[in-house]
């Protein structure tokens, strides 16, 4: 049994974390700027932690984990979120023996640039959107280079370091020059340089690595079924599928060509035009639809956890194809968007269908297959925690507007 420190628990990938280490029979701890957590109600959490905000204070952030890897004498550290990976990962040195299961910074640093990483993806040959950089505030717009609209606006790094703080950076659309003015305008100046992008009609599909010593642990797909919010946001209902050949092929030479270790994300949209899976982007940690991956058979957070300790686990080139995991309170946030919104708002693909349709979907409880994500009979506390937040804060919703 190994000690595990998790951060970020709020965060459903941290629950899935603490959910797949504990039944391992791991002892974790969990850690977040709250007294209480998500992922620290779990009955898998041994204890809960309090830390600084990473994003308001990284140097404190990073103080504070140092001290609790030495009071729990950690063996592994499990950053989940990339304001964590900013504050911790540059003085991994003095965690020891604390282990991180991360690359070097720089490596990480250079895989989260959605620039670099997009350049590098033209290179080695991986379909990418369209697009257009935008250096700078003060660069005007070539009207000639810019791509069809709709499009969208992406900050180079979804989290900049400014050495005192970390701004934390979002992805914008846009439906036509009007609107693509507008967001230029409310961009933070540190969250330059951006990428305008075209927006890509089609399915997300998900590639899922645990990269070691060059050699592919394990790996996984999945393609998102209800997104928030709808068509442009984080997956709230998505199903495991096999891994398609093209996403294999392209997500290997691009974890390759940096020498990934570790977990990472490869997204791709594939395009309802001509089906090719086009780059979005790659992350370096724990991703949201994690607990899926568990559910199908890939425990990835006890594979990596091996493989930091030198283990030596058996590659996972199988899992179960078919199962679906559904985030509850997030699909009710997706329908609640799709009955105050129009469809051609947000761009849905053709099969999307009415807002009647929308609700009827919702309303069915369960099909073969179906996982729901935080909430589990057998580990309750987590869901009512989420429960009880969601109420609170469209308490708090409703009375500002009222």
């Amino acid at each position: 049994m190994s000690r595990i420190l998790v951060t970020d628990g709020n965060q459903r990938s941290a629950l899935a974390v603490v959910r797949a280490l504990g039944r391992a029979g791991h002892h974790v701890v969990v850690c977040s700027a709250g007294a209480r957590s998500l992922a620290g109600d779990s009955k898998f959490a041994r204890a809960q932690e309090t830390v600084p905000d990473a994003g308001d204070r990284p140097e404190a952030y990073a103080d504070r984990i140092e001290e609790l890897c030495r009071e729990h004498r950690i063996d592994v550290l499990i950053p989940v979120t990339d304001a964590a990976i900013e504050a911790v990962l540059p003085h991994a040195g003095r965690l020891a023996p604390t282990r991180i299961p991360l690359p070097p910074y720089e490596v990480y640093h250079g895989i989260s640039d959605k620039r670099g990483l997009m350049e590098r993806a033209r290179e080695l040959g991986v379909p990418t959107p369209p697009e257009l950089e935008l250096p700078d505030a003060d660069t005007p717009l070539d009207e000639a280079s810019l791509p069809r609209f709709p499009v969208v606006v992406k900050p180079a790094r979804s989290v900049v370091s400014t050495g005192e703080e970390q701004i934390h950076t979002s992805v914008a659309h846009a439906a036509d020059r009007e609107a693509l003015d507008e967001v230029l305008r409310r961009a933070h100046p540190q969250s330059y340089p951006l990428l305008i992008q075209e927006y890509i009609p089609g399915v997300g599909e998900g590639a899922f690595f645990l990269m070691w010593e060059g050699r592919p642990v394990a790996r996984f797909s999945h393609r998102r079924i209800r997104e928030k919010p709808p068509a442009a946001g984080v997956s709230v209902y998505r199903e495991s599928i096999p891994l398609a050949a093209d996403l294999e092929a392209c997500s290997r030479r691009l974890l390759d060509d940096f020498g990934w270790t570790g977990v990472a994300m490869v997204e791709y949209r594939r395009s309802l035009l001509d089906g090719v899976p086009y780059l979005m982007e790659v992350n370096g940690r724990f991703w949201g639809s994690l607990q899926l991956a568990v559910d199908a058979g890939v425990d990835f957070p006890s594979l990596l956890v091996d493989c930091v300790l030198g283990l030596d686990p058996e590659p996972v080139d199988t899992y179960r194809a078919g199962i679906r995991s559904r985030w509850w309170l997030g699909d009710l946030d997706h329908l609640i968007i799709r009955m105050k919104e129009s469809t051609p708002k947000y761009r849905l693909p053709p099969d999307a269908g009415s807002r009647a349709g929308a609700l009827l979907r919702f309303l069915i409880p369960w099909m073969p297959g179906d996982r729901s994500e935080v909430f589990r009979l057998s580990d309750p506390g987590p869901g009512l925690r989420e429960l009880r937040e969601w109420v609170l804060n469209s308490s708090r919703t409703l009375r500002r507007r009222g």
